[in-house]
């Protein structure tokens, strides 16, 4: 799932598409790709853009519910989450310790 998670963070575009559904959850392809193509000048096909999508959806960043023959997509961070949970911040009110 880690694997996953982070191939999925690694493409900027596929962060833009975070981005976007992080201001709008629940859109379709063609609102994300216009949102793409508008707001960002990027010039990707719909099909690159669902590539894109199902990779997120594999890592679990991204589900999708159909409703009728319209398919949307709705950010989910839980997967983020559970990384900021496996390496846990320090306590910042004493010193740190290193183990072996």
């Amino acid at each position: 799932m880690a694997d996953e998670l982070f191939k999925a963070l690694a493409d900027p575009t596929r962060r833009t598409i975070l981005d976007e559904l992080t201001e709008k959850s629940g859109q379709t392809l063609f609102e994300i790709c216009s949102r793409l193509s508008m707001k960002h000048q990027l010039g990707i096909s719909r099909q690159a853009v669902s590539q894109h999508l199902d990779l997120l959806e594999a890592a679990g960043l991204v589900e999708t519910r159909r409703e009728g023959r319209y398919k949307f997509h709705d950010l989910n961070t839980a997967p983020l989450r559970q990384i900021a949970e496996r390496w846990p911040m320090p306590d910042a009110s004493g010193p740190e310790k290193s183990t072996p």
